[in-house]
Order: structure tokens, then C-alpha cells, then sequence
């Protein structure tokens, strides 16, 4: 029996339009249609093409035909990154207002070259959940006029979150819910260890908010209550719940699922063609095939 409750969940799939949908994106879409209409509840669509450089209206579009094509409804007007810079640019500022942002000058290259220094010294660099080395944090104290200056000056930088500064604004240690579970089983409430991550990117030049602000944005002004997305963003959310704590949004409950495997073993990518969609439904594959080969998979689709 569906309760008011229930009724007022709101699941959403949120895919970037920089290349074609997969078998991995299959799942996540089916898996948040599924649930959200299993309680009686709402199924958003989100475009996350807040990068212009690779963002394309092709790939839009063949993301809603894909989607169209899998039985999937989702409610309109569909939520657009790009429509609402605005919007993140304010919560840039509220941080930095905060002072818990920082501007970054080093490139990736600089910031190679040091890990390879350290590592062929033997020593060891400190790395985050994913294994990309963690930024170097002098920059943290660096004279803000003579930081301002560069940046009128044109100088590239990113604005990064200060992880320290911003732990302490925390009032208490950071968890979220878990519905589903982590690469390492972990399930129930998940302790959130964002200083993992280091002194993350939240803008740059070529994308006015990264990944890790704008999802948390969005999430909140589309009263998202059940985040269902794959394993490999389950450590990412510790960042999310700090920026959460910081901006006062709603933690919504998240349930991370399994990965479908790629030809090689790993996860897929948009660039296993072979694998999209498109490529699925040009052989013949039906709607009801896609979901047999994700239970094939041990996925349990609802």
C-alpha cells in the first residue's frame, strides 16, 4: 500500500549529453523509473551539460530517444545545466564568503611533475578514493591581493574547497543513509570522510561549477529524496554531504548499485560503442532484451 510518503519521492537520472547511453546508464535510468513508479512516486530527467566544450545536442537528443525507446516516461520541462549558472555562481559565492574557497594556479601538469618527483624520491603522494593524486595545499595561504591580482591578470586558475576550513564548519561528523551498498559492502549509515578527497575543484574557467557542486544544487531545487546511481560515485558522495552541510541542503537517501562490466572487465565507457544503445537496438535487440541482459548481469530490476 502506497503512503503520502511514499507518493512524495523523487528519483532522477541525470546523464551528461557528451556521448551515446550505454548498458551502465540503461540500468541507472531503469532502476530510478522503476523504483520511483514502484511507490507511486516522480521520475525526473536531468541533463548535467554544464561542460560546453563536450557537451553536444546531438548526443541530447539521443539520450531522450534512447530513453524513449527503453518504455520510460519522465516529467517535463526537463532540468538543464546550462540554464542555471546563475544559480551556481551564487552558491560560489556564499563559499567563498565563507571563506572556505581558495584559488588554485597549479596546472595538472605542474602538479604531475611533483607527484613523479616525489614518487622516483620514494616517497608516497597522497591520493584520493579514485587514485588521482591530491592537490598540493600551500596555495591555501596564499596572500589573497596578490592572488586576486593573477586572477585579474588572466592567470588560469581554479577555485577549490578549502577541506580543512571547511571541516571545521561542520558541527558534527558527516554520514549519510544507504540503501544500496559500497564497493566494499558497506550498507546502513555510511560514515562520510570527504578529507579523502583533498582540496576538490568546485569551478574552473571551462565549467562555472564541477560535478560535486552542481549535482548537490541541483539535487535540492528538484526536492530530490532518493539518489540511485552506480558504485563508482559512492565515495564522492562524502563530498557531497560536507557541501551539503555547509550550503544547509536536505540530505536525500542514496543507493548506489553494481557496475556493468565492460568487454575488458572494467566499466564501461561512452567510447565502448559497441555496447551503446544505439548498438543494442540496430541489432535487433528489444526493451525487454536490455532488461534481460542486465538481470543476466545479477541486476534486480523491478
Amino acid at each position: 500500500m502506497q503512503t503520502a510518503l511514499s507518493k512524495n519521492r523523487v528519483f532522477r537520472f541525470a546523464p551528461s549529453p557528451n556521448g551515446l547511453l550505454h548498458l551502465g546508464h540503461a540500468l541507472s535510468a531503469i532502476l530510478n523509473h522503476d523504483l520511483a513508479a514502484a511507490c507511486g512516486g516522480r521520475f525526473l530527467l536531468r541533463m548535467e551539460d554544464i561542460d560546453p566544450a563536450r557537451s553536444r545536442p546531438e548526443f541530447e537528443a539521443a539520450i531522450y530517444r534512447d530513453l524513449a525507446w527503453l518504455g520510460l516516461d519522465w516529467e517535463k520541462p526537463v532540468r538543464r545545466q546550462s540554464e542555471h549558472l546563475a544559480f551556481y555562481g551564487a552558491a560560489l559565492e556564499r563559499l567563498k564568503a565563507m571563506g572556505v574557497l581558495y584559488p588554485g594556479f597549479l596546472s595538472r601538469g605542474e602538479v604531475r611533475a611533483r607527484v613523479l618527483a616525489q614518487e622516483a624520491a620514494g616517497g608516497v603522494w597522497p591520493r584520493d578514493p579514485d587514485g588521482a593524486p591530491l592537490y598540493p595545499t600551500e596555495e591555501r595561504s596564499l596572500d589573497r591581493d596578490r592572488a586576486l591580482g593573477w586572477i585579474a591578470a588572466g592567470r588560469q586558475h581554479a577555485w577549490r574547497l578549502d577541506m580543512e576550513k571547511a571541516l571545521a564548519l561542520v558541527p558534527e561528523a558527516l554520514s549519510w543513509s544507504e540503501a544500496g551498498e559500497g564497493p566494499e559492502g558497506e550498507t546502513g549509515t555510511v560514515a562520510a570522510r570527504p578529507e579523502r578527497w583533498g582540496d576538490v575543484i568546485l569551478s574552473r574557467p571551462d565549467a562555472p561549477a564541477s560535478y560535486h557542486l552542481a549535482v548537490v544544487l541541483d539535487d535540492a531545487a528538484q526536492g530530490i529524496t532518493d539518489v540511485v546511481r552506480g558504485q563508482d560515485l559512492f565515495h564522492a558522495t562524502a563530498v557531497h554531504r560536507l557541501l551539503q552541510s555547509l550550503l544547509g541542503l536536505p540530505a536525500p537517501s542514496y543507493r548506489h548499485h553494481g557496475l556493468v562490466p565492460g568487454p575488458d572487465g572494467r566499466k564501461l565507457s561512452k567510447s565502448n560503442e559497441d555496447t551503446g544503445l544505439t548498438a543494442y537496438r540496430e541489432r535487433g535487440v528489444s526493451p525487454a532484451g536490455i532488461r534481460a541482459l542486465l538481470a543476466g548481469y545479477g541486476f534486480v530490476l523491478h
